[in-house]
């Protein structure tokens, strides 16, 4: 959603690049071949959610000079392509714990209602020729998208491997989080 000042070519560029971003990822989470296995659903629906946000942040690289926002943008590039190979290391084993067609039915409707919600607030997100500020309000709702996604999946039973993913993801997007929102009201021209 733009805003009603005339945009930058700059940040028509940095935009165009986000949205080919978002669109890839929602295609990628929405079409996977689900199975009975929660943790294989998790597994193949997040490392898209991640590669993602890998790619938005390489994105906003391109383009800002401000260095806590570049700070935070080499961060989630470090921590989610660890956690897309810890993932991709245990899909296999994690892949034969199967759940009930209730657990799956009950994960799958909550999985997307919170999609749903992030996706909107992505698509949503105001966007100015502050760029920095529009990263943020765009990577927020990606961040609490994960956070949400990886409670509701320690709702059911799942392979014990991926337990330290889920937390990790958990602590390291809540963190993230705190750090957005903290530089957005620091810069109140981006509120």
């Amino acid at each position: 959603m733009f805003s009603q000042q005339r945009i930058s070519d700059v940040t028509k560029n940095y935009l165009c690049r986000f949205y080919q971003i978002l669109d890839n990822m929602i295609v990628e989470m929405t079409d996977v071949e689900l199975t009975d296995s929660l943790s294989h659903n998790f597994i193949v629906q997040m490392i898209p959610h991640h590669r993602a946000a890998i790619e938005m942040s390489h994105n906003i690289l391109r383009y800002t000079t401000c260095v806590p926002v570049q700070d935070i943008a080499c961060n989630i590039i470090q921590e989610q392509t660890k956690s897309i190979e810890n993932m991709q290391q245990i899909l296999s084993c994690c892949s034969k714990l199967e759940n009930s067609e209730q657990e799956c039915c009950l994960y799958q409707k909550r999985f997307h209602r919170i999609t749903q919600t992030m996706f909107t607030q992505m698509q949503d997100a105001c966007s100015t020729n502050d760029i920095n500020a529009n990263f943020m309000r765009e990577m927020i709702p990606h961040h609490e998208g994960a956070i949400s996604m990886s409670q509701n999946l320690l709702r059911f039973p799942i392979c014990p491997e991926l337990l330290p993913i889920l937390r990790a993801i958990i602590t390291s997007q809540r963190e993230g989080v705190q750090k957005m929102r903290r530089l957005l009201q620091c810069n109140p021209a981006s509120n």
